[in-house]
């Protein structure tokens, strides 16, 4: 009974890792909130989730966690962003994580890949273009995540 209630705890504080996670680039949100599916699971003697969901489920918090390295890319590709823009803007996620959190991290990847432009670009146009698609492809990654988290933490609740 004292494993099953620190078992929750811990899931619940996965979960909150896991919302976490969507925001701040160093922590993989789906997959800490899917740890807490496991943990609950554990606590129902795994009758709260069938196999099939439980593989299913790591399978889409994998996958949205690779996807949010893969969308900003190709959006801020398409919107022309070069390797210098790209790099420029993951050093501004980082910076903005620990200077403006949480929304550092929006911030900075715009402003990162602005400047990563214009200093090897020198054009405005381009590197405004190539901070928008790196900027917007960023919050469709967090966007992705949220959802996935927010639903995980659904899943876990109903099992509680």
């Amino acid at each position: 009974m004292l494993l099953d209630v620190i078992l929750i705890i811990i899931g619940f504080i996965t979960l909150l890792a896991g919302l976490a996670g969507c925001i701040l680039p160093i922590l993989p949100g789906p997959i800490l909130s899917y740890l807490a599916l496991i943990l609950i699971s554990i606590v129902r003697k795994w009758e709260a989730f069938s196999p099939l969901f439980l593989i299913l489920t790591a399978a889409v918090a994998v996958a949205v966690t690779v996807l949010d390295y893969i969308i900003p890319l190709v959006v801020s590709r398409k919107k022309g962003a070069t390797k210098a823009g790209i790099w420029g803007s993951v050093l501004g996620m980082i910076i903005g994580m620990f200077v403006f959190p949480p929304f550092g991290v929006l911030i900075g990847a715009f402003a990162g890949a602005v400047l990563g432009e214009m200093v090897f670009n020198r054009d405005k146009k381009t590197a405004l273009k190539a901070g928008w698609g790196v900027f917007v492809g960023t919050m469709l990654g967090t966007v992705l995540k949220l959802a996935v988290t927010g639903a995980f933490f659904v899943f876990f609740i109903k099992a509680l």
